[in-house]
């Protein structure tokens, strides 16, 4: 088992923080959207009481291991010295002498962000001499980004084979929460997004465990064509329909597929659209959302539910009114008598929107980490930490 911040004695100590703020940015590198960041803010203030010395790491987007100058982390600093409303300093370097220099002049109390991450190459890559390096500038290692805890890069798995480590509040709370050894019965899981391939490691792993599977999204559609079923000019992955086929018997009863569908004419916002039939999809139409019929279905199962897992939007949840099944099938699982588990930036977004999220007994802003943990997988990152226990601890 991985140890937790409750486990180390950090006081006055150095400790370098993976963190999760991989932050939305405009065009002229401004932050949009800082969730991320206020989510991190707990464990960094448990560490400032603990007057640890601070090292913050972390990686903004995905610049190949080249300098992209709106990718800095210097807005990230900037942001988390205003909500922590302390200095926060920062270098436009990964590793290095000045590094170095500054990470080992660094006083209790006092917190140092670094560049963005992937700046370095040897980052994706999970280097080890480049995992040594920023292992060296610290006592300890904590890992709060569980968003990139399915990852095997350098800060991730690397760091914990050279120093003691840990994971951070966010990462106790997700592996928690999405751990599901026993969950009650009746278990219903409802699946939504855009990509099937994505998703068929989820489908294929709760037709084993679940008692009813839901979909929706626009990956409903390579079921239908599987079907050989009118589907317009709805969205549709052609490398899976044979797999979707197979699902379908292999699914029977437990999986459950919108028997209609919201389509329009094209995806925007207050498109004129109408309810039909699976049966008889006009083919110069896109499906957006399931139906009205299927939704109130959905509701109905949901009401029977001890457990439900919820992993992506039903419809076109960001133009209105394709936003109306996910809406309500957030609405629902703030009135149901069960443990709901709701996993995925964009399910998170939905819940925002419809203002259950008190209500919701766990809500994951993690895409990937989250669904590999879902599968009953083993996070990469978790791993490694698990490992440095048996090192470093036992």
């Amino acid at each position: 088992m991985f140890k937790t911040l409750k486990d180390l004695n950090v006081k006055e100590k150095k400790v370098i923080l993976r963190a999760g703020f991989d932050v939305p940015l405009d065009d002229d590198g401004n932050i949009t959207d800082d969730t991320r960041i206020l989510a991190g803010l707990p464990t960094i203030k448990y560490l400032l009481e603990q007057q640890a010395a601070i090292i913050i790491i972390s990686h903004n987007h995905r610049p190949k291991g080249q300098v992209v100058e709106k990718l800095r982390n210097k807005n990230v600093s900037t942001k988390l010295s205003e909500l922590l409303d302390k200095e926060v300093l920062y270098l436009e370097h990964v590793v290095g002498h000045e590094v170095r220099e500054a990470a080992s002049n660094l006083q209790p109390g006092q917190i140092l962000m670094l560049e963005n991450l992937r700046f370095d190459k040897r980052e994706e890559e999970a280097d080890d001499y480049f995992a040594k390096e920023l292992a060296g500038l610290a006592d300890f290692y904590v890992n709060d980004a569980f968003s990139n805890s399915h990852r095997n890069h350098a800060s991730m798995t690397g760091i914990p084979k050279h120093i003691p480590g840990c994971v951070g509040l966010i990462v106790e709370n997700e592996v928690t929460n999405l751990q599901l050894d026993n969950p009650k019965k009746p278990l219903m899981v409802v699946l939504g997004g855009v990509k099937l391939e994505t998703k068929l490691p989820l489908i294929k792993h709760f037709l084993q465990t679940a008692d009813k599977v839901l979909l929706g999204g626009a990956m409903i559609f390579t079921f239908y064509k599987a079907q050989e079923f009118e589907i317009g000019k709805s969205l549709c992955d052609d490398t899976f329909v044979e797999e979707a086929k197979r699902l379908l018997e292999e699914g029977g009863d437990k999986l459950v597929l919108p028997s209609d569908v919201v389509v329009a004419d094209a995806p925007e916002e207050n498109s004129p659209n109408t309810d039909v039939s699976i049966y008889s999809m006009p083919p110069d139409k896109i499906g957006l959302d399931i139906g009205h019929e299927s939704t109130a279905y959905f509701e109905s199962i949901l009401n029977d539910a001890k457990t439900v897992i919820w992993n992506g939007p039903l419809g076109l949840f960001e133009k209105t009114p394709f936003d109306r099944s996910s809406m309500a099938i957030a609405k629902k699982l703030a009135e149901i008598n069960a443990k709901t588990i709701a996993g995925g930036g964009d399910t998170a977004a939905v819940i925002d929107n419809a203002g259950v999220k008190d209500k919701i007994s766990f809500v994951s802003t993690a895409g990937g980490a989250s669904i590999t943990m879902l599968e009953g997988k083993t996070l990469p990152a978790i791993a490694a930490l698990e490992k440095n226990a048996e090192l470093f601890f036992d």
